[in-house]
């Protein structure tokens, strides 16, 4: 197999297909230029797949051709099929594959180290930097793999998305991390397959002891976190393969991923130590999960209500949380403010970099019903306009727009940045029913201010008949 450090135009082709990579990441900063960078992403994949297709003896081609045909169909079958509801969890299920895909590598690299050439000829085991390289990659593979299944889980149902506190599980992790990295160290000395796959088995464990314990709130640093990983591990195989183009691909993603999830807990006010500890966020039921409600007397309106004070308005701020998201409510909302728009009112979307199960879920929500991008601002942006709005018309959002972030010290969400729809003249709150709570587990007070009306019904539901109202 000739390597492809000694072919120029190799390396040129990973070159470039790297910097296709980087504009990827620069376009998906703004929605405005996110379909240019999915392009220079496709683009990218496309130049250093063919390059290692072209530039290495495989022994079946063929093979191989059908096989990504295969992962091509499948892919775009999902791609057109999947609601957006499951955006979340269908991330989290291709992060696993990243991770059992590096998994795979590493243990094809240690059954055949001769092909890899990573062979020590003195001493006929996998040279010592080669082992350190490929015992990290199916570590944290195996991790990512494991971890990304808890979320899908917990982000699809099938478990529920309370924390899980196993009893001493902080030392258990430790112990365990620690035993992974010592048994790398060794497996430079000791390549035994005891040894090798007790390795990779650990980490398996490790991944879902990481993620079980973390709640639905904490759910978008976990999606982001997990990114990160396969990064890592698509990077740490690079370096096992002597692959150019998975070395940088890996790093850039495992790089954003780690920049992607730091911002996600400044936007929480957390640290990034304290979620992997676990133990914040409720039931992922969200309005329906568990907690107590403040028993204080409320406002309820109908859409008919709501239809004419934002018509009579000169600003209505919109805020989607994860209630749009389930009653798939972003295109009749779209509507609606094209309605609001049409009667003069000046209509804006407001984002909290939480909201939602993903980073970026709502804005990938508005995105597909065609909402103009200059209309939608994040919660830096935004929020010092609350205070001269008419209306705030919250849909489906409860921690994002919780005052207790701001008074009580005892609450889970205290320190939190929140959007601050308490300050506007009228408050429009859409939820199911007032019996339930948001992923914190916290009651909103905003539900019992006086400037608060609460419309009480499915998300979309309500929408169209204020659609209906407006005509």
């Amino acid at each position: 197999m000739e390597h492809e450090a000694v072919n120029p135009w190799v390396a040129l082709a990973y070159l470039i297909a790297g910097v296709c990579f980087i504009l990827a990441l620069r376009g998906l900063s703004s929605p405005e230029t996110a379909r240019r960078g999915n392009r220079y992403g496709m683009i990218g994949m496309g130049i250093a797949v063919a390059t290692t297709l072209v530039t290495h003896d495989i022994a079946s081609l063929p093979e191989i051709l059908v096989a990504i045909a295969i992962g091509g169909v499948i892919g775009w079958v999902i791609a057109r099929r999947i609601a957006m509801t499951a955006m979340p969890q269908l991330v989290a299920a291709f992060h696993s594959l990243v991770g059992m895909a590096a998994v795979l590598v590493g243990v094809a690299a240690y059954l055949n180290p001769g092909a890899f050439d990573i062979v020590d000829p003195a001493t006929g085991l996998i040279n010592a930097v080669s082992a350190i390289e490929l015992g990290l990659g199916v570590a944290i593979g195996a991790i990512t793999f494991s971890g990304s299944v808890i979320a899908f889980l917990k982000l699809n149902g099938n478990m529920s998305g309370k924390p899980i506190m196993l009893p001493g599980r902080h030392v258990i992790n430790l112990g365990v991390m620690a035993a992974i990295l010592g048994g790398v160290g060794y497996f430079t000395v000791e390549q035994s397959p005891a040894l090798f796959f007790t390795v990779t088995a650990l980490a398996f464990l490790v991944g879902f002891l990481l993620i079980i314990p973390i709640g639905g709130a904490d759910m978008p640093v976990v999606v982001s976190m997990l990114n990160s990983y396969s990064g890592w591990a698509a990077a740490a195989m690079g370096f096992t393969l002597g692959n150019t183009a998975m070395i940088v691909t890996g790093a850039l993603v495992g790089s954003s991923g780690a920049i992607l999830s730091y911002i996600m807990c400044r936007a929480m006010n957390r640290s990034f130590i304290s979620v992997i500890a676990g133990g914040f966020g409720g039931d992922s039921g969200g309005a329906s999960g568990g907690g107590e409600a403040i028993d204080r007397p409320w406002k309820r309106g109908s859409a008919e209500d709501a239809a004419f004070l934002m018509s009579q308005a000169e600003q209505v701020i919109i805020v989607p949380g994860y209630g749009m998201a389930v009653a798939q409510a972003q295109h009749v909302l779209r509507e609606m403010a094209e309605k609001l728009e049409a009667h003069g009112v000046r209509v804006k979307y407001a984002i909290h970099p939480v909201a939602g199960r993903m980073p970026g879920h709502m804005n990938v929500l508005l995105a597909e019903a065609n909402v103009p991008y200059e209309n939608v601002f994040e919660l830096e942006d935004i929020n010092s306009e609350f205070a001269q709005t008419d209306i705030a018309f919250v849909i489906g959002a409860n921690d994002v727009t919780n005052p207790a972030a701001k008074t009580d010290k005892t609450s889970p969400i205290y320190g939190m940045p929140i959007l601050d729809v308490e300050k506007a003249k009228t408050v429009l709150f859409i939820k199911r029913s007032m019996g339930g709570v948001g992923y914190a587990g916290v009651d909103n007070e905003v539900f019992y201010r006086d400037n608060t009306m609460m419309l009480l019904a499915d998300a979309k539901k309500m929408v169209e008949e204020i659609v209906k109202s407006l005509d």
